[in-house]
Formats: structure tokens, C-alpha cells, sequence
């Protein structure tokens, strides 16, 4: 019912510059990235009005500094066992949404729910 309040298009400029994070190997090549330059992960429940919300603030809150970093997005409900292996590997407890901030192979900040609308970056 509330997907298409939700619903991502092929014309969504506040999607432009995510990488799809689809399998767990990303992960090591997500800390080799971050030593070029930081990795913003974002979390996301895709049928969570709240992780919609945030995402799409988050975004337009960084459009114009989106090139000084990598922007990794995982889709929860796709991939929770990647969501886990993040929670493991990096010891922070799951949380949707979440934003994770990593710099030089490390993580630096995190932050979920309206707490990633706050994150200094």
C-alpha cells in the first residue's frame, strides 16, 4: 500500500552516486575504499516509513558533498546476512536506519534512526 510513497526511480536524482551493497565480500573492498577517501554505509528497511524518511533527508542533506565520499546503501530486507556480517565485523549492534562512517579501514561514528540526520561528517 505505502510503497508508492517509497519507491525509488530510474529518475531519482537522490539515488545518484549509491553502490549497491549486494555481497559480503564488499566489505573488504568498503575499508580498501575508505582509505581514499571515507565510506558513508546506510542501512535501510525498505518497508520502514522511517528509514524512508531519514534516507531521503540524509540525502538531501549531503547532495552537494556526495563526491567527497563513497556511499554504500544495503537493502535490509535483501540482505540481512550481510546486515549481520556488518554487525559482527564491526561490533555495532544492527539498527535500521543506520549510518555507519568509515575512515582508514575503521569505524569512526555511527548513528541510527533521526541520529543520522545529526552525525557530523
Amino acid at each position: 500500500m505505502f510503497q508508492k510513497y517509497f519507491k525509488r526511480t530510474e529518475n531519482d536524482h537522490s539515488a545518484i552516486g549509491r553502490i549497491l551493497l549486494t555481497y559480503e565480500n564488499q566489505l573488504e573492498e568498503i575499508l580498501i575504499a575508505s582509505k581514499i577517501k571515507p565510506v558513508l554505509l546506510f542501512k535501510h528497511s525498505t518497508s520502514c516509513g522511517i528509514s524512508a524518511m531519514v534516507l531521503r533527508k540524509f540525502e538531501n542533506k549531503l547532495s552537494d558533498e556526495m563526491d567527497a565520499y563513497h556511499f554504500y546503501f544495503l537493502d535490509l530486507l535483501k540482505y540481512r546476512s550481510i546486515s549481520n556480517l556488518i554487525a559482527r565485523k564491526f561490533d555495532i549492534p544492527h539498527q535500521s536506519p543506520q549510518l555507519i562512517l568509515i575512515k582508514d579501514g575503521e569505524v569512526v561514528d555511527h548513528s541510527s534512526h533521526y541520529g543520522v540526520l545529526q552525525m557530523d561528517l
